[in-house]
This record gives C-alpha cells, structure tokens and sequence, in this order.
C-alpha cells in the first residue's frame, strides 16, 4: 500500500445545535389574561455508538498523524527560508496543478491519471455549507464549523472571489462523516447532486482507506464554471489531519486540481510536507482568480499568461 494520500477529481448543514439548557423564565408578576411563555430546551444531539470499523479507522489515523508528525511532516508553518521558490517555479507549479486533471473516468469508477485540461474555477460566488453526520460529536461539530468558517473567509480575501458559509442554497458541501456515516450516505447525495454520476458515487462511498479526503467539482453542460462541489472529510481523523484536509480540499474544489511532485512548498503535492495551506499556495489560488485569465482557457493560451502573472507577483512581493 502506498503513502495514504488525498484525493481530488473534476467532472464536468448544518447550524450547531446549543447544548445549554434553557431554565423556563416564569414572571413575578402576570397580568390577567397573558399565560406565561415557556422556553422548550432544544434538543441534545445524540451520537450513536461508533462501529467497530470506525473505531479501528480513527486508531489508524492517529497512529498515522503521529507518524508523519515524527518524520517532521505536516508542516503548518507556510514554508520558510529552506522552500524558496522563484517566478519561474511558481508558474510551472501552476501550470501543472490548475491545467491537469488528477482522475479520468473509467466506466463506473475513477482512477488517477493526469491528464491535460482547461483552467476551471467558480464565476458564481461560492457558499459553503458544512454538514455533519449523526456520529459526529457536538465538541467537534463546533470546532469544524469553525475551521470551515475561518479558512473560507481566508480562501475569499486571497482569490478575490466571494467565499463565505451560509446554508442559504450552498453549492459547496462540506462533508464531516464518518466511515459508518459516509457508506450510507447515497441517497443524501443524489439529493445534493441531482443526476450525479455512479463513477462519482463509487468514489465517495467506497472511500479507501489510503484516501484521507475527497472532493468532486461539477459543472453544468460541458462548462468549465464550477457550479457545484462536494468535499468528503473523514470524521475519524485526528484534529491536525482532518483540518489538513480541510485546507486542501477546499482550495483544490476551487480549481486547482492536480498535484505535483515539484510543487513546494505546497499542500498540493502527495508528500505531506505541508499540512496546512502554504504562501505559495495562496500565491497559486491568487493566480486562479487574477482577471487576465478566462475559464475555459487552454493550457496553451494560460500558461504564458501565468508566467506574466507571476513575474509580477515575485517582483512585487507575495503581499
């Protein structure tokens, strides 16, 4: 078995429940004909019993975040003296993760395979919704709202795009399940995604254990304007690698597809260096959304475009 890694392909909510109890407020004094206003206490969320298997997910991915914490990897510091990069690196970096696909379509599946595209990206604003599955614990239901809140504002003040969480019609779904929670999840997915594919069912729900986290970017009729994305984050992970996951899934459902070996220091290359969202990284994502590029755009007419941009970018200074 290979390095665990996670995983992104291309095609084409929940509000916290309080868990403070309410004390009814009854007053001194009521006047005749007023009846008391009774506060009902809101439910607490109950969380089933994890299974056996989920059990033994979450042991692994401790075990594995320690591991990879002791090897000096998932790095959160956004790169440093030893990971300079030039003008000429960032564009290829570029290049190679938002003009290549990571997965092709193989009948009812999806396997990886770089292959060449058009730059994508959103032209709508993104809303973000992040949904929990029932096993998911209140305590940590409230720390990844959070994440989830605080890193989309972040993604919105680096592309310039309007990113925000709102369950007002999301079109971004952020996915917090756990093993029992994601394999039976099907139905809810159809509901997100009407007519979505069984190559993007199968990949969700028959998750491998290697794959940390996914996420699955739609677009309507052939475009390449995002009009949809699903992101799958593993409940079982421990808090470093489940806001790792976080962190590249959802800047990788912006547009950013690929991965690359050469790209460093980057969260979107499957050596787990970088754990958290680097400053070239912002510098790629700052790329994406510079108006000089057009969705749609071929690798051919982009790249040279993208060297112009990040000449500029190093020249000035990544601010």
């Amino acid at each position: 078995m290979g390095a665990p890694r996670k995983s992104w392909f291309a095609l084409g909510l929940v509000a916290l429940t309080s868990l403070a109890a309410c004390t009814p407020e009854v007053p001194r004094t009521v006047d005749p004909g007023t009846r008391p206003q009774t506060r009902i206490a809101p439910l607490p969320v109950v969380t089933p019993a994890p299974s056996a298997e989920s059990e033994a997910l979450a042991l692994y991915y401790g075990r594995l975040q320690n591991d990879l914490l002791a090897q000096g990897l998932l790095r959160g510091d956004g790169g440093g003296a030893d990971t300079a990069f030039t003008d000429t690196m960032l564009a290829r970096n570029f290049v190679r993760i938002a003009l290549f696909d990571e997965y092709v379509t193989d009948g009812d599946f999806l396997r990886p395979q770089a292959t060449v595209s058009r730059l994508r990206r959103w032209d709508q604003p993104v809303r973000m919704s992040v949904e929990f599955g029932p096993s998911v614990a209140p305590d940590q239901r409230a720390r990844d709202q959070a994440s989830v809140a605080s890193y989309a504002a972040r993604l919105g003040r680096v592309t310039g795009q309007s990113i925000r969480v709102s369950d007002s019609a999301p079109n971004f779904h952020v996915l917090i399940l756990n093993e029992d929670d994601r394999r039976a999840y099907g139905n809810r997915l159809r509901e997100i995604v009407p007519g979505i594919s069984t190559g993007s069912l199968n990949a969700i729900l028959n998750l491998p254990r290697d794959q940390l986290c996914i996420v699955v970017a739609f677009s309507e009729g052939g475009s390449a304007s995002y009009s949809k994305a699903v992101a799958v984050i593993r409940a079982e992970h421990p808090a470093l690698l489940r806001t790792s996951c976080i962190h590249e899934e959802l800047a990788q459902g912006l547009g950013l597809a690929n991965d690359s070996p050469q790209a460093r220091p980057s969260i979107f290359n499957d050596d787990e260096e970088f754990g958290l969202l680097t400053s070239h990284d912002e510098l790629l994502l700052r790329m994406l959304y510079d108006p000089r590029l057009q969705t749609g755009m071929a690798p051919a007419t982009a790249a040279p475009i993208a060297r112009q941009i990040a000449r500029e970018i190093m020249a000035s200074g990544p601010s």
